[in-house]
């Protein structure tokens, strides 16, 4: 067993994007002053990973998460391009893929998630096949678009990043097919009415989206790909993206030995089962107090949010993580901001804002509690619903909806 007694301490964290990275600045914020390592399989400098299906694709701009220079000023050692292959708890260390074996007093595991890429026949053989996870994703699918002649471009999946590609796609001057197998597009994470409104956005904007299509073959010849669905429909496509979710990054932490349940499970602090060992953002499972039941959230502010209250956990304060989620997406001319969890709602009210442009807001409750709001092109509404969400405010649900009352907080409440 190594001795750590005579070394400085060291806190090592696998995975350099919102999540690790955030947490290696929030530690030497919070006080720490041992070392501090971040080991990323990417061999990019870690950037923003939600402009990558929006502007990165449409302008070749990457966002870095820090400049070069922040990690040298705050002595944060990046080792990317590199992978952990395994954790060894009792000896407190990690075997890497250059060979090395690297020591730790902490461990954070901010693993995410990669892709699902499901086992199509023929896909193994199609050509310009791209998930969307990664800047090197990007940078494929922008070649080969440049490269194509009839720049058709199918998308299976009608999730957020798939309908947030389309439109980046569309406005670079493709012709997009979106292919969906279930009945409606974001049928999995949101309302139908929210998924009808993003329907008519799409088909108003000129992108194909098709519902009820479920991908059975993909066929290459002549230089062209043939997408077969279950229904007999077939379509060509020059480009191919595969949005049909992700898979956690879970095994390092199995092999490990760390309780895994839909996620990494962790505590209030972020901390697994290991008291040494904590996990944050994509990859974790944790409670929600506000709405007291555990998740698994993929977003940015969840990732930010929970490295700040590991950092401080790892310094030794006492702080637990308890904020309301929130989450955005941008399609053409939209902004869609999204404060809550929507899950179990038994009311939609919707409220239409007398305006020349689209300004729109969906509220969800359960019986008379406010669970979440969808705010469409206002983010006023994303404002009010945040607060009325944390206060566990009772709202007057006619006047809610009624736009010709001025949408401030004592004129809504009961």
């Amino acid at each position: 067993m190594l001795d750590h007694s005579t070394q400085k301490l060291i806190c090592v964290v696998i995975g350099a994007s919102h999540a690790g990275i955030n947490l290696a600045f929030a530690l030497r914020k919070e006080g720490w002053e041992g070392a501090i390592i971040v080991i990323d399989k990417d061999p990019e400098l870690p950037y923003h990973r939600p402009p990558l299906s929006k502007t990165y694709l449409q302008n070749k701009e990457v966002n870095l998460l820090k400049s070069a220079e922040s990690y040298t000023k705050e002595n944060i050692t990046l080792k990317l391009g590199i992978t952990a292959d395994s954790i060894d708890r009792d000896q407190k260390t990690i075997t890497l893929s250059d060979g090395t074996v690297q020591a730790y007093n902490r461990l954070v595991l901010a693993t995410g998630a990669r892709p699902l890429m499901p086992p199509i026949p023929g896909v193994a053989l199609a050509k310009n096949v791209f998930p969307l996870r990664t800047a090197a994703d990007v940078s494929g699918i922008r070649t080969a678009f440049e490269a194509s002649l009839n720049k058709r471009v199918v998308i299976i999946g009608g999730g957020y990043i798939g309908l947030e590609t389309a439109a980046s796609i569309k406005k670079l001057g493709g012709t997009v097919t979106v292919l969906e197998r279930e009945t409606r597009i974001l049928a999995r994470v949101t309302s139908p009415e929210l998924s009808d409104f993003f329907m008519q956005l799409h088909c108003t904007n000129g992108v194909s989206v098709l519902t009820n299509k479920n991908v059975t073959a993909i066929d290459y010849s002549n230089d062209v790909n043939t997408i077969t669905c279950a229904d007999g429909s077939t379509y060509e496509a020059d480009v191919i993206i595969v949005g049909v979710g992700i898979r956690v990054n879970t095994e390092l932490a199995k092999d490990a030995k760390l309780v895994v349940e839909n996620g990494i499970l962790v505590d209030e602090t972020a901390c697994t089962n290991d008291k040494d060992i904590y996990a944050i953002g994509d990859c974790t499972f944790h409670k929600n107090p506000h709405y007291d039941r555990f998740v698994r959230l993929e977003s940015v502010q969840n990732a930010v949010d929970q490295a700040k209250v590991a950092a401080a956990a790892i310094c030794g304060k006492e702080v637990i993580y308890n904020t309301i989620p929130w989450f955005w997406s941008d399609q053409f001319d939209v902004k869609l901001q999204m404060v809550g969890l929507s899950t179990g709602y038994t009311k939609l009210l919707v409220r239409t804002e007398a305006t020349e442009t689209t300004k729109l807001s969906l509220w969800y409750f359960k019986e008379d509690t406010l669970l979440a709001v969808d705010a469409i092109n206002n983010p006023k509404a994303f404002v009010l619903g945040t607060k009325f969400i944390k206060d566990n405010s009772k709202i007057d649900f006619d006047k809610l909806v009624d736009a010709t009352i001025d949408f401030k907080p004592a004129n809504l409440l009961v």
